[in-house]
């Protein structure tokens, strides 16, 4: 395993950690603020470093130097790979922009300290790839959100009804899983409690109840941090794909998209904006797990993608009907509230999160959405047409919102409701990001690419070979192309595949287990799907 030239990941854990104690001495709510800001900032560049480091050395897994971790405990417990390393960067950025667009007149009510705490377990969990530390890690991070229940004097009983036996899933499959051989019928059961797991934590219906509870009754910054990272998802690519068996997979395919489609009708229909906001975000993690599930080089890549981009955009979307919320209370969405007057930046930036939100052409979430349909399509291809639908019914919804808060009759007030400084610049962060990823996205793409790879590879216990870019196909040796034949193949179902550093544009049907797959020619007989060997 390589080594990061210098303890990014360490550092980007500890400053938040100690941060957390110094904020929590600090009786004025101003000063914690600050306090929290340059703590999360500094631990933003620490996950950048780490991100340019890794690239830099051009591995598939590294480590920190001089890794005290490591050093206690003889194995290396915190590292990073193609998968992670832009992840690390979102939760940093989610947590320090979350912070930023808080106004004033709350301050008093957010527990910075908290705050601070959650981003180094946040941090930690995203960094894990040792089971038994992650399984730790995810039981811990549930204990956040219901501690701020109890604190508001709110019931818990939905959320823990839930999330405990989450946590005894995960606990209980993970050792079934490491005890007994693969094949054996505890394996098996262990993977379905595995499955089970992710089900319950990413929201999957019926079994999302907790998630629009949690809404509810949490704070609405808070609740945001704890469900856009998307948690479940990365238990369900470290634990569930390298060791389920294959027929467990499909679960994860066709539950998560019955689910996108019911949040996406649920949406359609809901009065009250923190719920809307809850069944978009549903309806679109739902997505992230068809394309995790479904396997395939492509698939898989396409599914990480939407991973980012859904929680950049949504983050950016729940932080700005935060700021509307902050200023008018519980939203009503039965009535027109005619606010653009009042709040323009605002009603423009949620206009251009909620329509990056579901793939709108020149974010990334357009790109994303794209590469999803295309892997997901030649498998199961009812399940790439429920996508389409579920995005166009998000589509909708998002519209239907963004006429409901800002068009209509004049809002009559006596203050000022437009968006501070700090609320505009959390927000224009995330919506830069959107566009520059969606109007370069071949960087991000082909990191994507080298992810699913990676990640397959562990699945199938061996790791892929680097895939070469080649001008012209290879020629068969005794077989005459003519134009007929290569007007047959480029009538073939095609494949993006991106290749080394840059994205390449190659054709070919699709053979099980492998990313790329070729043509042979055969002489006057059909031609047969094979396997291209290194060339």
């Amino acid at each position: 395993m390589s080594e990061l030239h210098l303890p990014w990941l360490e550092l980007a854990i500890l400053l938040p950690l100690v941060g957390a104690g110094i904020v929590a001495a600090i009786g004025s709510p101003d000063r914690a603020r600050v306090w929290t800001l340059g703590f999360l900032s500094a631990s933003l560049l620490g996950t950048l470093g780490a991100w340019f480091d890794f690239a830099w050395l051009e591995t598939e897994v590294a480590h920190d130097r001089w890794d005290g971790l490591s050093w206690i405990s003889g194995r290396n417990l915190l590292s990073m790979d193609e998968f992670s390393a832009p992840m690390l960067a979102l939760v940093s950025l989610l947590g320090l922009l979350t912070v930023l667009g808080t106004l004033k007149t709350k301050l008093k009510r957010v527990s910075f300290g908290g705050v601070l705490l959650n981003q180094a377990l946040g941090l930690t969990i995203f960094s894990a790839h040792e089971p038994w530390l992650l399984i730790g890690l995810l039981s811990l991070s549930v204990l956040t959100p219901w501690y701020e229940l109890v604190q508001r004097g709110k019931p818990t009983g939905v959320y823990l009804t839930h999330l405990v036996p989450f946590v005894l899933f995960l606990w209980a499959g993970w050792w079934l899983v490491a005890g007994n051989p693969e094949g054996a019928w505890w394996h098996y059961c262990g993977g379905v409690l595995l499955v089970l797991a992710v089900l319950l934590r990413s929201g999957v219906a019926p079994l999302h109840c907790w998630m629009t509870d949690l809404f509810e009754h949490a704070p609405f910054g808070s609740s945001i941090l704890f469900v856009t990272p998307m948690a479940g998802a990365y238990a369900a690519v470290r634990l569930v794909v390298p060791e389920a068996p294959d027929w467990s997979l499909k679960l994860l395919v066709w539950a998560p998209m019955l689910t996108s489609l019911y949040a996406a009708g649920m949406a359609l229909v809901q009065k009250e904006l923190r719920r809307f906001f809850v069944y978009l975000f549903l309806s679109h993690a739902s997505l992230v797990l068809v394309g995790l599930e479904t396997a395939t080089t492509e698939a898989l890549a396409g599914g990480l993608s939407v991973w980012f981009a859904t929680s950049l955009s949504l983050a950016g979307f729940g932080l700005t009907l935060r700021s509307v919320e902050s200023r008018l209370g519980r939203i009503s969405l039965a009535d027109y509230h005619g606010l653009f007057e009042h709040m323009p930046t605002l009603a423009v930036l949620c206009l251009l999160t909620g329509l990056a939100s579901v793939g709108f052409p020149g974010t990334i979430g357009f790109v994303a959405t794209e590469l999803l349909v295309d892997g997901v399509i030649h498998r199961y291809p009812w399940t790439g047409v429920a996508i389409v639908l579920a995005a166009a019914l998000n589509g909708i919804s998002v519209l239907k919102v963004y006429f409901r808060l800002f068009t209509g009759p004049r809002h009559s007030t006596s203050i000022c409701l437009r968006a501070r400084p700090a609320e505009r610049l959390a927000v224009l962060l995330l919506v830069a990001v959107m566009i520059g990823g969606g109007i370069y996205p071949q960087p991000f793409l082909a990191s994507r690419f080298r992810a699913a790879e990676h990640l397959l590879g562990e699945r199938t216990g061996t790791q892929p070979q680097p895939m070469q870019q080649e001008e012209h196909e290879p020629e068969v040796e005794g077989v005459e192309r003519t134009e007929a034949d290569f007007s047959e193949r480029d009538s073939a179902p095609r494949r993006n595949a991106y290749k080394s550093d840059e994205a390449a544009l190659s054709y070919g049907n699709e053979a099980p287990g492998r990313p790329l797959a070729g043509l042979r020619v055969g002489d006057g007989g059909p031609r047969q799907p094979v396997a291209l060997d290194d060339h």
